[in-house]
């Protein structure tokens, strides 16, 4: 079938938690990428506890979204932290001054696990997987692949889904490392087999979990959602494992930061990655997570990214 770039509108979400007499100076407005339902429930739920008087407001939007509105709001700026958004966003906020020095208090987490210059704290680890559906496989005689490199041979034609760089963090984690891995004459090869590029990070761990797609090139997260879902989906690490770390920060000139640094602390604390332990891939708090990265190849980029120059340049070749 012919290859498709999936654009979709930006999903807007907000959800509410707290007293119904919270208002003014008691509210707390945050942007984040992650796009787990069940994950913002949570981190509301157990943070109004902690701070009843306090109401909460997240705006969920893919990574690109979310960077671009914090930036463009710089000079009326109205949320009052982010979370959930990967390191080249950090970076790119960091860089564009929209987010505030803050060390959060409490904290347990590592120093190489924070920016030096005290910008944001990386909450969580996550690695970027193959979703295969082992029933698709079976009925269609292909093999498990094993390395990334098996992924461009011709038996993989029009059998795997991932999110375009140019919409996602996690696309863009996975091919930023592929061409600082094998260039972009591999990724030339991968992309004869692409089926689908989709705007989310997760569709293709639903895909495949679905069985639209053989195999989904997505994050850790994705994939155990559909093996807790009972679907004939299997958590393949490759030989090699982008991955990527994603944490929060303080906006700088937020309308509430009272508030604003105490989601902060209350993110980079015990307490707080307690609650989001079950729900994402590897936490930077010691004593949590489902996987061992010891036994993982995780990988350490050779060479510095420029996200935006990459994605001008992905967009050049493959966005037509």
């Amino acid at each position: 079938m012919k290859k498709t770039l999936v654009s979709t509108a930006l999903c807007l979400s907000t959800l509410l938690s707290g007293t119904a007499h919270a208002a003014g100076g008691n509210e707390l407005l945050v942007y984040t990428a992650a796009d787990d339902g069940k994950l913002h429930a949570a981190l509301a739920d157990a943070f109004s506890k902690k701070h009843p008087d306090i109401q909460v407001k997240q705006v969920i939007l893919s990574t690109g979204p979310v960077t671009e509105k914090t930036i463009a709001e710089r000079a009326n700026p109205q949320a009052d932290a982010i979370y959930g958004v990967n390191s080249f966003a950090l970076d790119q906020l960091k860089n564009a001054g929209v987010l505030e020095p803050y060390a959060p208090k409490g904290s347990k987490i590592a120093a190489r696990f924070a920016d030096p210059d005290g910008f944001y704290v990386y909450h969580w680890l996550t690695l970027m997987v193959a979703a295969v559906n082992t029933q698709m496989m079976e009925q269609k005689g292909k093999p498990i692949p094993a390395s990334w490199k098996d992924l461009a041979l011709p038996v993989y034609k029009d059998s795997i889904t991932i999110a375009a760089p140019t919409k996602s963090g996690t696309g863009l984690t996975i091919f930023t490392t592929l061409k600082d891995a094998y260039g972009w004459d591999y990724i030339d090869a991968l992309h004869k087999n692409i089926f689908q590029y989709n705007s989310s990070g997760s569709a293709a761990g639903r895909q495949a979990g679905a069985g639209e797609t053989l195999i989904g090139l997505t994050y850790d997260t994705a994939v155990t959602n559909q093996i807790k879902a009972g679907l004939p989906v299997k958590m393949v690490f490759l030989d090699m494992t982008p991955n990527v770390k994603e944490g929060g920060a303080l906006v700088l000139g937020a309308p509430h930061p009272e508030n604003g640094k105490k989601w902060v602390d209350f993110m980079a604390s015990p307490e707080g990655a307690a609650v989001y332990a079950p729900f994402i891939g590897v936490p930077t708090t010691p004593g949590l997570g489902e996987i061992d990265v010891s036994k993982v190849d995780l990988w350490e980029y050779k060479a510095p990214v420029d996200a935006n120059a990459f994605k001008k340049e992905w967009a050049q070749k493959y966005e037509k």
